[in-house]
Parts: C-alpha cells; sequence; structure tokens
C-alpha cells in the first residue's frame, strides 16, 4: 500500500512541477501565479509579471528598479516632497528603523488588495506619524490634528504638493474666482517635429486610393492631408513598401512620438507598452456604456482613422464610454455648456473647455531646441491627487 501512495504523490509532484514549469517559462497566461489581485493601478498588467519582477532573485532592488523605470520621470515633475536621497542621508537614519521608504514598496505593495487605499497605499492611514509626531511643537496650528488627516484633508500629499506649498497658496488667494475665457492654444508638435513625408508613388498604395474613392475623400479635408501625410504615410513603416491594412500606434508614433508616449503611461495604453492586447472597457473597474464594453482601446479609439476629428476625440468620445456620475454631468456643467456654444459656432473652438482640456492638457515644451505645445495623452497624470489638475489646468 505504501509504494502506491509513494507513486502517487511521484506523479502529483512531476504533474504539479511540469504544470507550474511550463506556465513560468513557456505559457502566455500567467494568471495561476498571481499570489493576489493587483491594485487598481497595476491590475491591466499584472500578467505581465516581467514589468516589474525584472529579476527572480533581484529582491528589492530589482523590484525599485521597475518603479522607477516607469515613474521616476513623474516624481521628477512632481518636485518629490520624499525623494530617496532624503532618506538615504546618514542624518535621518534613525527614521528607517520605523519605515524604509527608500523603497517604493514600503508604502506601495502590490498583490495585497484587502488592506489597499487609495493611491496604491498599503500603509495604516496614520502613516505621517512615524516621522512627524512632534509637529504640533513645531506648529500650533496643527495641535490635536489626526494622523490620518494631513493627506485627506487636502493640506499635504506625500509625493506632489506643487499647488498646496504656503508661498504657491498666499501668491493666489486673491485671484479672481474664475478668470476670463482664455483660448486653448492648438497643437504643433506633429507640425514641427514629423519627420518629412514623400508622395506615394508605389503601384498598390495608388490602387488602393482608386478602390476606395470615399475614405480619400474623408482623407483630403483632414489635417493629414494637410500635413502631406498620404496613405502610405500610415499605412506602412517608414522606409517600405508593404501595405499595412490596420495600423496601429508603432504607426502612429512615427509622427506623434510624445502623444503615442505619454498616452502608453496611462490607463487607456498601458497594456501597449507592456506588448499586451489593448484593454476594453469590459475589463476595467469603471462604469462604462454597454456598447463600448467590446472595443479595445487605441489611437482610433477616439480618432477617426481617416477624417482626424480631434473635436469629437476631445468631448464626444470619451462620453461614449465612460458612464460614471462626473461624465454623465458633464453636458449639463458650465465647461459642457461652453463647448455646446462652440459647436453652435456662438464661440471660438480655442475658447471650448472639453474633457480633453483638463483630462489631457496641453503642454509647452522645449524638444531638440524647438518650442512646442503638445497634447499629454496619459489621461490620468493629473487625477490623482486632484491637486496636480490646480497648475497645469486650472490657472
Amino acid at each position: 500500500m505504501k509504494k502506491w501512495w509513494w507513486i502517487s504523490w511521484l506523479l502529483v509532484t512531476v504533474a504539479l512541477g511540469g504544470y507550474y514549469g511550463y506556465t513560468v517559462f513557456q505559457a502566455e497566461n500567467k494568471q495561476s501565479l498571481l499570489i493576489g489581485e493587483a491594485s487598481h493601478g497595476h491590475f491591466q498588467i499584472e500578467l505581465a509579471c516581467s514589468a516589474c519582477h525584472t529579476d527572480a532573485f533581484g529582491g528589492q532592488e530589482s523590484i525599485q528598479e521597475a518603479c522607477v523605470g516607469c515613474h521616476a520621470q513623474e516624481l521628477e515633475d512632481a518636485h518629490d516632497s520624499h525623494p530617496k536621497k532624503k532618506f538615504t542621508d546618514p542624518r535621518n537614519a534613525d527614521l528607517l528603523e520605523l519605515l524604509d521608504a527608500r523603497y517604493c514598496v514600503s508604502c506601495h505593495t502590490e498583490h495585497q488588495k484587502e488592506q489597499t487605499h487609495p493611491m496604491g497605499v498599503t500603509l495604516p492611514t496614520d502613516y505621517c506619524f512615524h516621522c512627524h509626531q512632534d509637529i504640533g511643537e513645531d506648529r500650533e496650528s496643527h495641535q490635536n490634528l489626526a494622523f490620518d488627516s494631513c493627506a485627506s484633508a487636502g493640506c499635504h500629499n506625500y509625493h506632489d504638493n506643487r499647488a498646496l506649498y504656503e508661498d504657491f497658496l498666499l501668491e493666489n488667494h486673491q485671484g479672481a474666482w474664475v478668470k476670463e475665457l482664455s483660448r486653448i492654444t492648438a497643437p504643433d508638435a506633429a507640425a514641427k517635429l514629423a519627420p518629412q513625408r514623400i508622395p506615394d508613388k508605389q503601384p498598390e498604395f495608388v490602387q488602393q486610393v482608386a478602390q476606395h474613392p470615399d475614405i480619400h475623400a474623408e482623407w483630403s479635408a483632414s489635417s493629414h492631408a494637410d500635413a502631406g501625410v498620404s496613405c502610405g504615410g500610415c499605412h506602412s513603416n517608414a522606409g517600405t513598401e508593404t501595405w499595412i491594412e490596420k495600423p496601429g500606434i508603432e504607426q502612429c508614433q512615427t509622427c506623434h512620438v510624445n502623444e503615442a508616449k505619454s498616452y502608453q503611461a496611462g490607463k487607456h495604453g498601458m497594456r501597449l507598452a507592456q506588448s499586451m492586447p489593448a484593454i476594453s472597457p469590459s475589463e476595467s473597474l469603471m462604469p462604462f456604456k454597454e456598447q463600448s464594453l467590446s472595443l479595445h482601446q487605441g489611437c482610433n479609439s477616439c480618432h477617426s482613422a481617416h477624417s482626424t476629428d480631434t473635436q469629437f476625440a476631445a468631448a464626444q468620445a470619451c462620453l461614449g464610454c465612460h458612464n460614471d456620475e462626473h461624465s454623465l454631468a458633464f453636458e449639463i456643467s458650465p465647461h459642457g455648456k461652453l463647448l455646446n456654444q462652440a459647436i453652435a459656432g456662438e464661440i471660438p473652438p480655442e475658447q471650448a473647455v472639453t474633457c480633453a482640456t483638463c483630462h489631457m492638457p496641453r503642454e509647452h515644451v522645449n524638444v531638440m531646441g524647438k518650442k512646442v505645445v503638445q497634447v499629454n495623452h496619459n489621461q490620468n497624470d493629473n487625477l490623482r491627487p486632484n491637486e496636480k489638475m490646480i497648475r497645469p489646468v486650472c490657472l
């Protein structure tokens, strides 16, 4: 009898070892390896294990490199209030005994959904206490304040305090509640930075134009036509003559480099950055309209393939999918009324306020010595904490 128990145990061990060995090294779906659900920030790429786990035996350092690889620029732009150098300073060594803030995972531990708070924080909400327990002695105004109210009361954020610094608040506290209507600057990054396009001469490309006169007419009235970007500009890779039936972000980023980069940093496109299939609303945690649930996200989700109607992309494309309270209230809000006025021709289009005005703001940047205006396509960049929207949008 013992012999059969040993044989059974051996067979089960070999079977399990084979299954997990195949899953680790060969299988595309690694769902069975998950030790828990990922946070709302990373659930889209929870099956792209190597996005974070770059080295099986790298420990905290390799995980930290992965965090910084995605979030370093965001922290730099935010003038991070708690940079790593603050905690590697020998004068602050005693603080590390309580909370080792040199590593992102000390505060943001993945696969711990049951203890994950807003912003992906997995510490108790009074974590500020560890370092600032004597703040009431230095600031009388802070006496008897609960430590779980530091970030929740709109006073402080751990990383990004650009809109909360005292000097900034004093400078702006007596300003007008609403300024006169400003004009939103038109983006020009692609026009200034895109490579020069050569007109199509390949027989197949010319033939495609003849076969699709309606599409060609639609394209003829677009900004792509004005810029000299013909069929081959999108339906082929640069330097090749092979026709691509359905161009993707790889072709779009030939001209729209920064837009594609920021798009893949947001939740609409973060899967594409990991070479994963694009997400659809049915896989999201937010409420969406039923007719949009099966639509996979990509450039053409908002931008029509041939008409490049940016006015549609700026609001109607968003409202065609999103079904949350904020989105449903847009059309009856002051911002929505301005957009309707612009559509009716009552005010210039550049005075309209759309979803994109706030969630995909125009950025004035210097690229290769050229001053350009580009659209930040990372719609999550200034969402949380919501004070991040004050400087680049509200003011």
